[in-house]
């Protein structure tokens, strides 16, 4: 019978922690110092009814670096262009913790490749992602706690671990997290829920990272929702938008970090003041005429703050040199942003869960899979 430990998933701490008993313990005697691996402990996963299959909670070896603010450098401040306010961290992560967070998130998450239909003229229009997506996270109206606890956070979590089998297949256990209302506490469920989609709380896996982003800022900034795009060639992309939708109040900050293979990102400013005789009409003029390119390398981010949404537009256009085969890296890019009233949490499940199929990465294949586990 496999042992269960729940866990209840903990704030950042204020200090670096220290290695657990997955490093290298030194041992001592009165003659001579030996060294003793300790075997690593079995993986624990992070189980809710929402979760199209269980999620497995980052190793140490993840963990604790990005629990300690791993940034090496200071962000750079980019405010020389008309309405525009960029923090540009190069990078955020180094190099090593970069490649084993995308290859631990690409192999362990649910990915989705939605579609949907949009009007247009009239028109019925069919439209297939041009990319992998997933979403966790819930708007300010509401949150996930765990029942009977005075503790409440849209993070809150429950680690369930299996010694013996790791059975990804076991029911959650009782204290899974609820999504209650923010302001009464009251149990938003099925038959007296304000939404039509179903919120999942942030995975750990993913919830460190929002914190580590939150703490490296230290501008007050909040985030309750995490966005994960795959794009696993050259092929995958997305097109010119903004995120200034009203579901995120005025003025959203978004951070956006990239994993794996290089991309690049531009900006362009909105169409409108072109045409006039000022200095700041002749520089958005400019600005939207010739976009600024960020070459993202892995572990690098960007967060866009203050009229950056409202005035300029951002893509990752295609690029047909890379290829998604198994002996190239592809991309992963995390996007966090907060919204505020449920219409963002409708939407952010519509555009990025749906209800197809869920994929998975297979090492062996080489390739995103669709699977019915």
């Amino acid at each position: 019978m496999s042992k269960r430990i729940s866990t209840f998933f903990q704030p950042l701490p204020s200090k670096k922690l220290k290695p657990d008993a997955t490093t290298t313990a030194q041992s001592s005697s009165s003659s001579s110092s030996t060294t003793t691996t300790v075997p690593p402990k079995p993986s624990t996963y992070t189980h809710h009814p929402s979760y199209p299959i269980p999620i497995r909670d980052p190793p140490s070896t993840i963990a604790t670096p990005l629990l300690s603010n791993p940034a090496p450098r200071p962000p750079k401040a980019l405010t020389n262009h008309p309405h525009l306010d960029l923090l540009y961290f190069q990078p955020f992560l180094p190099s090593p913790l970069a490649r084993d967070l995308f290859q631990f998130l690409r192999n362990e998450l649910p990915f989705y490749r939605v579609r949907y239909t949009i009007r247009r003229g009239g028109t019925e229009t069919s439209i297939n992602t041009p990319r992998y997506t997933t979403v966790f996270g819930v708007d300010d109206t509401s949150t996930f706690i765990i029942e009977n606890s005075e503790s409440t956070s849209s993070n809150s979590e429950t680690s369930v671990q299996d010694e013996t089998t790791n059975n990804l297949l076991d029911p959650p256990p009782a204290n899974s997290p609820i999504l209650v209302d923010s302001s009464t506490r009251t149990p938003l469920t099925e038959s007296k829920s304000r939404y039509r989609c179903r919120p999942r709380p942030i995975p750990p896996c993913l919830d460190i990272l929002r914190q580590a982003v939150e703490k490296a800022t230290d501008d007050g900034t909040r985030y309750n929702f995490v966005l994960v795009n795959y794009y696993a060639t050259g092929d995958d992309s997305i097109s010119y938008h903004s995120d200034d939708e009203r579901f995120l109040g005025q003025n959203p900050t978004i951070a956006s970090l990239s994993l794996g293979a290089g991309r690049d990102f531009l900006l362009k400013h909105k169409p409108g003041a072109a045409g006039g005789t000022t200095d700041t009409d002749r520089a958005i003029a400019n600005a939207a005429a010739k976009p600024l390119k960020f070459p993202l390398k892995s572990g690098d981010m960007l967060i866009m703050r203050g009229e950056t949404q409202s005035n300029w537009l951002h893509s990752v256009p295609k690029r047909k040199g890379l290829q998604g085969s198994a002996g190239a890296l592809g991309r992963i890019n995390i996007t966090f942003r907060r919204a505020v009233v449920p219409g963002g949490t409708e939407n952010y499940y519509r555009y990025n869960v749906g209800d197809g199929e869920v994929y998975r990465w297979r090492d062996e294949e080489g390739k995103m899979v669709a699977t019915t586990e």
